[in-house]
């Protein structure tokens, strides 16, 4: 079945050279050869402030770029973000711009005495995290931690369903492995998931 994939790479280095960059290629070209239609963003060369009060985000003004991103996130059936782990975390833009898009209103709904209303519920996700230890190791010892408070507070909170996520450890490693990883991405994309 085709879908509508939106890919967000979410690392705040636009310098092409780096790998998730190239992972998200990837996968975009597997999408596209699998027939789906697909829109990206790329965190890095977004326009947006850092949301500073709660006012600020409940009515603050929507800048350009992020209403695009909301654009697209209400366009898509799948939502496929690219990230390196940097302290043990996602970087701070892209948690910034997670925090623009995922606004009161468009991505949920408070209720008042009730549970609130998610508002992105038809829409599925997948995380690609690339990190500079082994994923063993993240994994096991640090329980992936950064990875899981994502999928939970942030995307199943607003209603999109996690589709597991990608973990991909010392990157800086040999050209064969990230070959192999290259490979993968691009039968997600394909496979559109």
């Amino acid at each position: 079945m085709k879908k509508r994939l939106l890919v967000i790479d979410g690392h705040p280095d636009a310098d092409p050279a780096r790998f998730v960059h190239a992972l998200a290629r990837r996968y975009i070209e597997g999408a596209e050869e699998g027939g789906h239609e697909v829109r990206a963003l790329n965190v890095a060369e977004l326009r947006f402030p850092l949301v500073a009060s709660r006012a600020d985000w409940e009515n603050g003004n929507l800048p350009p770029d992020i209403q695009t991103a909301q654009e697209a996130v209400a366009w898509a059936d799948h939502i496929a973000i690219f990230f390196p782990l940097w302290l043990g975390d996602m970087p701070a833009l892209l948690k910034g711009f997670v925090e623009q898009v995922m606004r009161p209103g468009f991505a949920f709904v408070e209720r008042q005495g009730k549970l609130h209303e998610k508002r992105l519920t038809s829409r599925t996700g997948r995380l690609i995290v690339t990190m500079g230890m082994p994923a063993v190791v993240y994994r096991t010892y640090y329980r992936a931690h950064c990875v899981k408070s994502f999928e939970r507070n942030i995307l199943r909170f607003v209603g999109i369903r996690p589709l597991g996520h990608v973990l991909i450890g010392n990157v800086e490693g040999s050209a064969v492995a990230r070959a192999g990883w290259l490979d993968d991405l691009f039968d997600f994309g394909e496979a559109g998931i």
